[in-house]
């Protein structure tokens, strides 16, 4: 069932470009260190606003000192409730005009990140963090909204991973697949992501780091969604679950991995994922691809996807250089995702990344949103 571009459907090869939406409630603090290309492989001190709660794990980290001196002893979910009363001024409709002039043609929202948190009103209960969702149907408002611009619409989900059922700090690659949560968390995975197939029919699938199940259950699910959605797309990172992920919490076993890990998979500021045995195109992370398969280049405005409001202005990627990437994509034959992190304590889209929009509208003779 490993993909070819005849099998893709022709409106994903037709878009080239797709905005990406992480907002989640580490967009409250919205806060990591800047990019450190030589520190880099410690996760804890990642550029990645959205791995906020994580970097929290280490008393050591940026986050964990700039936590202390902004919120005290505050816990992480305490900004769930932020998040969640923010929304009273979220206006889907404006996003998605603003995603249609910057010259999009499908949008993808967060729904789920490792933290755990739902951004619709889940029937799945979590039996760890009760009532860790948005009351509002952020999903449900997100994908009618986009669509009413005539876009696509798509749903992120962290299968891989969920602090809420494994609190295991990740420090290196080894780590991230060690912690895919076993237990009950396979279940409630295949329940959340089958009720967001079946409530909001998303136009792709898009999976993170891994899948807690194996082979047999990823099939029967990809299967479930194609039959639901026929015309829907499903990316690359649907990786089955083996036990000897478990071993790489051994010290030789996970430096072993690590070195193979940096060896193979990084490249540039991010990395290319491996071949899942289910998968319709390509996610190259803060990268580029030059294999056979329909890709997309995903990545966001500045080095992080959730809201830092610690990234500098040279952060960001500048105008000539957005075009060339966009431009160099569509050469190529594939898309961009382009993400932006909205504020968690506003719904807004930081006007450093709106202007990044603007240049795409401009450049496509769209022109901006009302």
């Amino acid at each position: 069932m490993i993909n070819t571009s005849t099998m893709v459907a022709p409106w994903w090869q037709q878009a080239q470009l797709g905005i990406f939406v992480h907002w989640t409630p580490a967009s409250v603090p919205g806060w990591a260190p800047p990019y450190d290309p030589a520190g880099r492989a410690h996760l804890g001190w990642t550029s990645y606003g959205e791995w906020y709660e994580n970097s929290l794990r280490f008393p050591g980290s940026p986050v964990s000192a700039h936590h202390r001196e902004t919120y005290g002893s505050r816990p992480y979910t305490e900004f769930g409730g932020d998040f969640a009363d923010a929304l009273s001024g979220w206006d889907p409709a404006e996003w998605a005009r603003r995603f249609r002039a910057a010259g999009a043609r499908y949008a993808v929202l967060v729904t789920k990140h490792h933290d755990g948190y739902c951004l619709w009103p889940s029937e799945v209960r979590n039996p760890h963090r009760p009532g860790w969702h948005t009351p509002r149907d952020v999903v449900g408002e997100f994908a009618e909204a986009v669509r009413a611009e005539g876009l696509r619409f798509g749903v992120y989900y962290s299968g891989g991973l969920d602090w809420t059922f494994q609190p295991r700090p990740i420090a290196t690659a080894a780590d991230t697949v060690a912690a895919v949560p076993r237990g009950a968390y396979p279940a409630y995975a295949d329940a959340q992501l089958r009720e967001l197939i079946r409530r909001y029919h998303p136009d792709i699938l898009w999976n993170d780091i891994a899948w807690p199940a194996g082979r047999a259950a990823i099939r029967n699910l990809v299967e479930y969604y194609r039959f639901t959605v026929p015309h829907g797309v499903v990316n690359d990172r649907l990786y089955p679950y083996t036990p000897l992920w478990r071993a790489l919490r051994l010290p030789g076993l996970r430096a072993a991995y690590n070195s193979w890990e940096r060896r193979t998979v990084v490249s540039d500021e991010g990395f290319v994922p491996k071949k899942p045995p289910y998968y319709d195109f390509r996610t190259p992370e803060y990268s580029h691809y030059t294999g056979p398969d329909p890709f997309e280049i995903t990545r966001g405005v500045d080095h992080s996807f959730g809201y830092n409001r610690n990234s500098g202005d040279d952060s960001f990627i500048g105008r000539d250089a957005l075009a060339a990437l966009l431009g160099t994509v569509r050469s190529d034959g594939g898309n961009l995702l382009l993400n932006v992190g909205p504020r968690g304590e506003d719904a807004t889209i930081p006007p450093e990344q709106q202007r990044r929009l603007d240049w795409l509208g401009e450049a496509a003779g769209v022109g901006s949103a009302p």
